[in-house]
């Protein structure tokens, strides 16, 4: 078995400003000064095949257990789909300083056998000691594999987890609570979009060393983007986009991924279209606190009049089936004209209720109204003291980024379709793709990390949205979704009489 040591880099104190003007420097769109935080760089991509956008790292998750963090990406991305290999970034000091490198055996272009990689995300198997990280691999089919590391910065060649005609959009998370029936279960979840998003679940029960076969929903739901969280009682939650994006879906299993329930409605997808074609969508990112309490997040326009902008919007359970109604993360007032996308969301695991410290990393634009030309990107951070009751106020991380700045892919420019934050030693630590201004055709999109994590502050967290209200009858400004995966391969057909799977209004 290839093992590949982890490569050490210098962690870089940045402050990110703006510079210059016109489409390929800073956007003319800043109505928020230049960020004042410091970053730490994590990571830069040093491959140099033809077929990637490089230097890009983009769609970063983070797993953290102790004082250890493990955050993974994509490295070279290329417009076809994937990338030039995955990459991984670990801190073994609660962020204090960072390692990182490039998975093993997985594409062509480090001593592996598959074109290209994407969709990373990392968990801790605390049963087994290992860190997991799941990635897509671009093949024919595309398939789901794991790597597997003791220590978070040594990593073991791939190991096939599916055997779908297609598959997409994987996610994992493992049971880490000692008394809990199943501690030591990691669950895979994945679709398969040339069967119109159905979605499959496979269980390990030895650190991710062999994985049972893959089983569906009680209804053979459909679905795209799901994530998995585990309470402490055993049971799994998996929020979910619904396979035309119209709806958040829940399943749960009981049973240790035996079996799957039949997915039940969370809420309706209410959201606006993101301008500058930058590949957004309304995928849920989940959490689950120490008491059991599952947050879902996930962009949504309910509480603007003629969905002008997206807001960030939570919705809540304690049993995976039964679910709040979505209240509103007050990041911006209702009135303002930023839109939000991309929300990572983390809760310290040592907390819960009405105590329970979250904390969210996300993008902005400053004014939804613009075009490629004139969009500001951000990046932005706010958190929570006591379960999303109130918020602290917001924190702009980096940016002004021009969408020139981005590369390219079927679906849009890209950061990511996710991007992470993750607790240690009581902080949170933001992590995601920043761009700066390209040189020639070489572009500069590292993965970055709060250099110094936030702490809870109670006394700062005043904002609230406790008494808004949706807006009647509110509905999305955006076209039916077309396709079932993210790279436009698999559309979803006309609507017809009697439709035997997921369709679109012809």
């Amino acid at each position: 078995m290839k093992l590949l040591e982890a490569a050490t880099v210098l962690g870089i104190l940045i402050v990110l400003t703006a510079c210059g003007s016109g489409p390929t420097s800073t956007p003319p769109e800043q109505t928020i000064p230049p960020p004042a935080i410091a970053l730490t760089q994590l990571s830069s991509d040093t491959f140099t095949n033809p077929s990637s956008q490089h230097a890009t790292e983009v769609e970063v998750s983070a797993a953290a257990s102790g004082s250890t963090i493990v955050s993974t990406f994509q490295v070279g991305r290329i417009f076809n789909g994937g990338a030039s290999d995955i990459g991984f970034a670990t801190s073994t000091n609660s962020g204090d300083s960072w390692t990182s490198g490039f998975l093993p055996g997985i594409t062509v272009y480090k001593q592996g056998t598959f074109s290209a990689a994407s969709d990373p995300v990392v968990a801790f198997d605390a049963a087994h000691s290992a860190w997991i990280i799941s990635s897509l691999v671009i093949a024919n089919p595309d398939q789901i594999v794991i790597s597997r590391s003791p220590d978070g910065r040594t990593w073991e060649d791939p190991i096939v987890v599916s055997n779908t005609p297609d598959a997409d959009k994987n996610w994992i998370a493992c049971d880490n609570t000692p008394a809990s029936p199943y501690f030591g279960h990691c669950y895979v979840q994945w679709d398969d979009p040339s069967a119109q998003d159905i979605i499959w679940m496979s269980t390990s029960t030895d650190g991710g060393l062999t994985w049972a076969q893959a089983r569906n929903t009680a209804d053979m739901a459909a679905g795209i983007g799901g994530q998995p969280v585990v309470q402490p009682s055993g049971t799994v939650v998996v929020p979910i986009e619904s396979a035309t994006g119209d709806a958040i879906l829940a399943f749960t299993s009981t049973d240790g991924g035996a079996s799957w329930t039949a997915a039940t409605n969370v809420a309706s997808i209410t959201d606006h279209l993101v301008a500058g074609n930058l590949r957004t969508s309304a995928l849920p990112s989940a959490v689950v606190d120490a008491a059991g309490t599952v947050y879902a997040i996930w962009q949504d326009c309910r509480f603007r009049t003629g969905c002008t902008a997206n807001d960030l919007v939570m919705s809540t359970s304690t049993d995976g089936s039964t679910w709040t109604a979505p209240t509103r993360i007050p990041i911006d007032a209702l009135s303002s004209p930023v839109d939000h996308f991309i929300p990572g969301l983390a809760v310290d695991p040592a907390t819960s209720g009405k105590s329970a410290h979250l904390a969210l990393t996300y993008y902005y634009y400053s004014n939804a109204n613009c075009d490629p030309s004139s969009c500001a990107l951000y990046a932005g951070f706010i958190s929570s003291p006591d379960g999303g009751n109130t918020w602290t106020a917001p924190q702009t991380l980096s940016g002004p980024m021009s969408l020139a700045w981005l590369p390219n892919t079927f679906a849009g420019l890209m950061v990511g379709d996710y991007v992470a934050t993750a607790f240690s030693a009581g902080k949170a630590f933001a992590i995601f793709a920043a761009a700066q201004t390209n040189s020639g055709t070489m572009f500069d999109e590292p993965i970055y990390a709060t250099t110094n994590g936030f702490t809870a502050d109670e006394q700062s967290a005043v904002i609230t949205s406790a008494t808004e209200q949706p807006v009647p009858n509110a509905h999305s400004d955006r076209p039916r979704q077309k396709f079932f995966d993210q790279e436009h391969q698999h559309p979803i057909p006309e609507c017809r009489a009697d439709p035997p799977v997921p369709c679109i209004e012809p």
